[in-house]
């Protein structure tokens, strides 16, 4: 096989495959060229769709040897994925060995960034689904409250009980020691006009307030 033949030809003809896309980098004492793919997706300058250039150096008895392969300029790719890639190259070209195949090892590249874009299309699209559950789930949460068991509630209901009595003593001593007598007699809302007697002795008023309950009598006895 005249491999130098070989591979002049193969350069040809991928200069007419790729025109304006190919650029030569030289050709002694073999060629070396790049030449760029992308995903169907592919936009400049965001984060949708995969791009890289794929840098090939004939060998002295290529298409008989693998040639050499580098990959450049990659874009959106993630860590691991250039070896990858490189590797899948690396296996097309031996399985085609013995006959020109850049133009497959290329095309099979094409096919590799599609794969691969849609996965990971795929797996930003199920994270994103993800996370608007979560925060769904989390802004439910606020209105669902705190779920308890009847022993929780009862536990609490208790301590409620306790605190809540402890703050209406503080804050009926608190008006206790405010009011004087006669304002404190007069605020009982228990009271009524009949129930009060006013009776006049000398220097003091008594005001005997009779408030009679179920099984119990309350007196006041007010000094003015």
């Amino acid at each position: 096989m005249d491999y130098k033949d070989e591979q002049n030809n193969e350069i040809e003809a991928l200069e007419s495959i790729y025109c304006g896309e190919m650029k030569i980098l030289g050709s002694t004492p073999h060629h070396k060229f790049i030449i760029p793919i992308k995903s169907e997706e592919y936009e400049p300058d965001t984060q949708n769709g995969l791009t890289c250039k794929l840098k090939f150096s004939y060998t002295a008895k290529y298409p008989e040897e693998v040639p050499e392969v580098e990959i450049c300029e990659l874009e959106n790719f993630e860590e691991e994925d250039e070896a990858f890639l490189k590797d899948h190259i690396i296996q097309q070209a031996e399985e085609n060995l013995g006959t020109v195949m850049i133009f497959t090892l290329v095309s099979s590249a094409q096919e590799w960034l599609n794969t691969k874009w849609d996965e990971t299309r795929k797996r930003r699209e199920e994270y994103a689904i993800l996370k608007e559950r979560e925060a769904e789930e989390a802004e439910m949460k606020r209105f669902e409250g705190t779920r308890v068991t009847v022993e929780s509630f009862l536990a609490w209901k208790a301590k409620f009980d306790i605190e809540f009595g402890a703050k209406k003593m503080q804050e009926r001593d608190k008006e206790t020691r405010k009011l004087t007598g006669r304002e404190l007699f007069l605020t009982d809302k228990t009271l009524n006009e009949s129930d009060l007697k006013f009776l006049e002795d000398g220097k003091f008023l008594y005001l005997i307030a009779c408030s009679f309950g179920l099984t119990r009598v309350r007196i006041y006895i007010i000094y003015f």
